[in-house]
């Protein structure tokens, strides 16, 4: 009889894990600079058991990201941009074959051969309302100041899919916030970064489960 239940016990969870493992999403993180998006997006997932961050990469060597995924123990590695754009690394995004890859706050464009590898599985965000300000060397504070100079009465994020072009691809959500009374770019960016912090974790989320 002990035998028997303990048969049960063990097939029940033996299957519990494959659930689970069936179900388990994983997801690769791109940034350059400080991680400011990437940390919120940690402490979004830490305690799903259904989402794991498996990898987070950075063109710099000094990004502040870095030391957070360290602090987080998560695998991190620099990858220089002759890297990034090399056959190796693209069968490197392969043999991970995240069902997500999240580009926050990176700064290069990615490449085409990866791209192709992952439709639409490769997201950005952008603080901006596309298809305004966006293209080739509109990132960071260089928007918030283009923003600024042209007297926009507001201004917002968007999230999209990732394509060859700088800022092309399909849009996912857009959130605008009013920046009247805003003086200075650096208060602007503060505005943008809080719509950023808030819904692109919840908008990773409802990609995986959708």
């Amino acid at each position: 009889m002990c035998d028997k239940i303990l048969f049960i016990i063990n097939y029940y969870s033996f299957f519990c894990v494959l659930i689970i493992t069936a179900t388990m999403k994983n997801i690769v993180l791109f940034a350059s600079g400080s991680g400011s998006n990437v940390e919120k997006i940690i402490h979004y997932f830490k305690d799903s058991t259904n989402v794991k961050i498996v990898a987070i990469f950075s063109n710099n060597a000094t990004a502040k990201v870095l030391e957070k995924a360290k602090f987080y123990q998560i695998n991190c590695q620099i990858v220089p941009k002759e890297e990034l754009n090399s056959s190796q690394f693209a069968e490197k995004m392969r043999e991970l074959n995240p069902d997500l890859i999240i580009l926050a706050g990176f700064l290069l464009k990615f490449p085409s051969e990866i791209i192709s590898l992952f439709p639409n599985r490769i997201i950005n965000i952008h603080p901006a309302l596309l298809p305004k300000y966006g293209g080739k060397g509109m990132y960071g504070m260089h928007v918030h100041q283009a923003v600024l100079e042209n007297n926009e009465a507001e201004t917002g994020i968007t999230i999209h899919y990732v394509n060859e072009n700088y800022d092309e691809g399909a849009f996912i959500f857009q959130q605008s916030v009013t920046i009247e009374g805003c003086n200075t770019a650096e208060e602007i960016a503060v505005k943008v970064l809080q719509l950023e912090h808030y819904h692109f974790p919840i908008i990773i989320e409802k990609l995986l489960t959708t």
